[in-house]
């Protein structure tokens, strides 16, 4: 749900809302790092001076006497109290504690010490947090009073002054971290709007364009990322532009078409209205039924053609034998009023494609050859090999003269002595095959005469040859 919401933000927004909080997030981590960075530089550095103070110590313990002494070095000790801000404690005792000097109730090491290694830990003295060195080594002789030849030296310093300097210095990184955040964020703002600025002027200029400008989009000045996008909008601009450019001639071509007929059915009409000869208005009204009839077949011939042009592609498997028959069923009355032998040879076959866009093309092919073949025969055929399928018209008719030959599959176009159609059979097959990214093939069939017409579309990659 939350991705949803932010999908609906402009770009720039969406990167701001991305960035900005990891920025932050950066920024608290940077800052936590750095307190944990100045909390050991500053033990390092006021252990040092402890150190000092305890190792002082150290070399004026003496037991020379009998007993255990100690000379402090006092003017050192005012300099420990000036950097700790505060009282510096020490103790002086044997290990088992029945000798000391210094201040007894020091707060003891957590673990046990090891000879010649010092050990630094916080502790409370007196409710107060110390911050303590201690040490132990081993004495040249005992002290008297104890048996013990073990010293353990403690030193302790109250924490204010080392506190207090990591209170300004995290103070000071939290300002610089906050200062890097600001400038950080008005950098990142400044980068944002700049990046996208081309985008801007882009979408002002799709804005401004008129329904019908479809030129191509500039691409010079925009980033490497957005150019593949604006080129895959030109390539759509160019796709609409030649589709609305074959609509206008669709339109154009049919709007003639029509024309022509209601023309002459007009002529017809105003022809019967005129005649008195009852014979003559019959022969009439039997002309004004064929020019209905050759109307009706141009306008479903019309419709076919911008349904294979437009129409989306759904392909499925089908039977291709199944097919043929269906298609030779429906012509069968008109080829056996003409006495023609209208037959299928093919067996069983199994393809792919729009089964219902491939009827429409092969009955096409199949009206043409049983309105134009006179006598003889018309034969279905369908075919696949590893490259894909094809169904075969062949007919033993006169054929296409030569130099309808290369216009063949063109709209409206017709060749001589075929003034009975529209013209466009051959082309809604040849669109079919186009749309199945297939080719029609027009040639001569038989030996010699005829035609054979192949509608071939190819076979997908993900499909395995039968």
């Amino acid at each position: 749900m939350h991705w949803k919401r932010l999908s609906r933000l402009r770009l720039a927004q969406q990167l701001l809302l991305l960035l900005l909080p990891a920025l932050m997030l950066l920024s608290l981590a940077e800052l936590r790092l750095t307190a944990q960075d100045v909390h050991r530089a500053a033990d390092a550095a006021y252990d040092r001076s402890l150190l000092g103070a305890l190792k002082s110590i150290d070399a004026n313990v003496s037991t020379e006497s009998g007993g255990l002494s100690v000379e402090l070095p006092y003017r050192l000790f005012e300099f420990f109290e000036l950097t700790a801000s505060g009282p510096v404690q020490y103790r002086v005792a044997t290990a088992d504690g029945l000798v000391e000097l210094g201040s007894a109730d020091l707060p003891p090491p957590p673990e046990a010490l090891k000879l010649g290694v010092p050990q630094f830990y916080d502790g409370t003295y007196f409710g107060s947090p110390v911050r303590v060195a201690a040490y132990a080594r081993e004495l040249d002789q005992p002290a008297e009073g104890s048996a013990s030849r073990k010293l353990v030296i403690q030193v302790a310093e109250g924490t204010q002054s080392r506190n207090e300097f990591r209170r300004t210095f995290v103070r000071r990184a939290a300002w610089a971290s906050a200062v890097f955040l600001v400038l950080a964020t008005a950098a990142c703002v400044a980068a944002v709007v700049l990046v996208l600025r081309p985008l801007g002027r882009l979408s002002s200029e799709v804005a401004q364009r008129s329904p019908g400008e479809l030129q191509p989009l500039p691409d010079e000045d925009l980033p490497g990322d957005v150019r593949p996008l604006v080129e895959a909008i030109n390539e759509h601009m160019q796709r609409t532009q030649a589709l609305g450019a074959q609509q206008r001639m669709f339109l154009d071509d049919a709007s003639h078409q029509l024309r022509t007929h209601l023309t002459t059915l007009r002529m017809q009409v105003d022809f019967a209205l005129r005649e008195r000869n009852p014979g003559e208005v019959h022969a009439t009204l039997a002309a004004l039924g064929e020019e209905l009839q050759r109307a009706t077949r141009s306008t479903n011939q019309l419709l076919a053609l911008a349904r294979s042009e437009s129409a989306d592609l759904q392909p499925a498997q089908f039977d291709a034998l199944d097919l043929l028959r269906d298609v030779a069923r429906q012509f069968l009355p008109a080829a056996r009023d003409k006495g023609l032998d209208l037959g299928v040879e093919a067996e069983h076959l199994q393809a792919w494609g729009d089964a219902a866009l491939l009827r429409e093309a092969l009955a096409n092919l199949v009206a043409n050859a049983v309105a134009y073949v006179p006598v003889g025969s018309v034969t279905l055929r369908a075919a696949a090999d590893a490259l894909g399928w094809s169904v075969v018209v062949e007919d033993t008719g006169p054929g296409l003269p030569a130099e309808f030959q290369a216009r063949a599959g063109t709209r409206f176009a017709r060749g001589t002595g075929r003034a009975g159609g529209a013209g466009l059979g051959l082309a809604i097959a040849s669109g079919i095959a186009t749309r199945h990214a297939g080719t029609l093939r027009l040639e001569r069939g038989g030996p010699g005469h005829g035609l054979r017409a192949t509608l071939w579309w190819p076979r997908p990659p993900s499909m395995p040859e039968n």
